[in-house]
């Protein structure tokens, strides 16, 4: 199981500095935002909801310092038969304790959420609590034993999209009418709506009705193609601008950070995907510098670092890493 590493010594808290340089020249930023002249990439940070044991108390404090110290976004990933907290609840705790940052599921799992519905019904309570913050980054999922332990089937889960799209659609313009009126309406552009996936299809709907695309959260070569793959889809589809592309990589910092990074990648992936997580868990400040240029250069616009321990002195110490870098 992973640990939480209570012996991490408490930092002074440093805001994100406003530059830090990189092999590729001088990058800023500004609310977790960086820009090169090539590409605008903005740095969130994920939530401790999916580390084991974490205190549930302690996701909105989290978010708050997230937010205080400059990040971009507060994310949260998704397992049922895990020792995590349900996303969409930890984004509503988190919505309570901020007022600025944004809120992204990177993936929430759409496949085993039988009920179409009452998932538009979370997710519009979500944006509507926290102002019009939410991004939901959607996926279908890919662990058996959260399909078997929901009942859904884990087949033929393409065709899903469409049905599960119009009704939300129907649900947030009004459309759904019970006895006492429609459900909760939200204007047409929100939320914000971006899909995983690495087959054609996924590509096509993240440039057909979506904002963007989500990447895995290892793999650069993965990014970079599926980028690649989706803003040829956005041209195709005829759409203007450019898509966002999401990804989003592990970290741990401070004393033990490797030892901490390994325990929770092996207790979160298994031995299976172990190998792969873990090239891309990111423990040292200059990891971070370079892993995240090399990131940009794939096409990401967004990144969420997701934390492998819960202690909230992560947040400062990544802050100060991020930071610490233009000296």
């Amino acid at each position: 199981m992973a640990r939480t590493p209570s012996t991490l010594p408490q930092l002074p808290c440093r805001r994100l500095s406003d530059s830090f340089k990189t092999g590729a020249g001088p990058v800023a930023y500004r609310r977790g935002t960086a820009v090169d002249g090539r590409i605008k990439m903005r740095i969130g940070i994920g939530l401790p909801a999916a580390v084991p044991g974490v205190d549930p108390r302690s996701v909105g404090e989290w978010a708050a310092e997230a937010e205080r110290n400059g990040f971009a976004a507060v994310g949260v990933i998704d397992r049922l038969v895990y020792d995590n907290l349900e996303p969409l609840t930890a984004l509503a705790a988190a919505a309570a304790r901020t007022s600025t940052v944004e809120l992204m599921t990177t993936v929430l799992n759409v496949g085993w959420r039988n009920n179409a519905v009452l998932l538009a019904k979370q997710l519009a309570s979500v944006d509507l609590l926290s102002g019009g913050r939410l991004t939901a980054g959607l996926g279908l999922g890919g662990w058996q034993d959260d399909f078997a332990a929901s009942g859904a089937a884990g087949e033929g889960l393409g065709a899903l999209w469409d049905a599960t799209l119009d009704t939300w659609r129907r649900a947030w313009s009004g459309e759904l009418i019970g006895a006492g009126g429609p459900m909760n309406q939200l204007p047409a552009d929100r939320p914000t709506l971006l899909f995983g996936g690495l087959a054609n299809a996924a590509h096509r709907r993240a440039a057909r009705v979506g904002q963007g695309w989500v990447a895995p959260l290892f793999g650069t070569h993965t990014l970079a193609q599926g980028a690649d793959a989706v803003r040829r889809a956005w041209q195709q589809a005829g759409r203007e601008g450019q898509p966002r592309i999401a990804t989003g990589r592990y970290f741990a910092l401070g004393p033990d950070a490797d030892a901490v990074a390994d325990e929770y990648i092996r207790h979160y992936y298994g031995d299976a995907y172990f190998d792969h997580a873990r090239a891309d868990t990111l423990t040292t400040p200059d990891q971070l510098t370079t892993h995240l240029s090399g990131l940009r250069a794939a096409g990401a616009t967004d990144v969420i670092l997701y934390p492998a321990a819960a202690n909230l002195v992560q947040v400062e110490l990544l802050a100060d890493a991020l930071g610490s870098v233009s000296g």
